[in-house]
């Protein structure tokens, strides 16, 4: 399968947009979103516009969104990855302890799994936290689900490890997110 990685462009809202709310009508998007189909259907076209012009190649720097796209212009995928610091804000999981990246929004279309295009968005996504001027980024970390044993298996084989830490899944004090990470080497 051809397939191109890339930054995603500002104005790329609607396509931005429309990968997400398909990932969140995937089977596993209760395991693997902290977000619904129905509360994204219904947030207006500026959140989709700033959400897309802040992840883009012309962005502030601490987010990147990567898509893969195909020859004809659909993407088949995607990965979202956050610049965190000691220092900031913690959006989810466990605060910072180094300067890390931490990969979310992981998708990719099931007329695309297995041709390498998972592979292809981790490879970028882990680039281009190695590559940041400041901060130095020390490791690239990430949650899954307990029961998301297919994602997990694909972090691993990626090279991610458990790092043995562990959060509630928001709305479920009975389910967990578990850490894994990704040394700088």
């Amino acid at each position: 399968m051809d397939f191109l990685i890339r930054e995603i462009r500002g104005d790329e809202w609607e396509r931005t947009r429309e990968i997400r709310l398909a990932a969140l009508q995937d089977p596993a998007a209760a395991i693997a979103f902290l977000d619904t189909y129905e509360a994204a259907v219904e947030r207006p076209d500026p959140f989709w516009q700033e959400r897309a012009e802040g992840a883009s190649d012309s962005g502030a720097g601490s987010v990147r969104q990567f898509v893969a796209e195909a020859p004809d212009g659909h993407w088949l995928g995607t990965v979202t990855v956050l610049v965190e610091r000691p220092s900031d804000e913690v959006r989810f999981g466990e605060a910072a302890l180094v300067d890390q990246t931490h990969i979310v929004g992981v998708y990719v279309r099931p007329e695309a799994r297995g041709a390498g295009v998972i592979d292809a968005l981790f490879r970028a996504a882990v680039e281009w936290s190695w590559t940041l001027p400041e901060p130095t980024v020390e490791r690239v970390r990430l949650y899954v689900h307990e029961e998301n044993a297919r994602a997990a298996a694909f972090y691993r084989r990626f090279g991610f490890a458990p790092t043995g830490g562990k959060v509630s899944m928001p709305g479920d004090d009975g389910a967990h997110e578990l850490e894994y990470a990704f040394p700088r080497p």
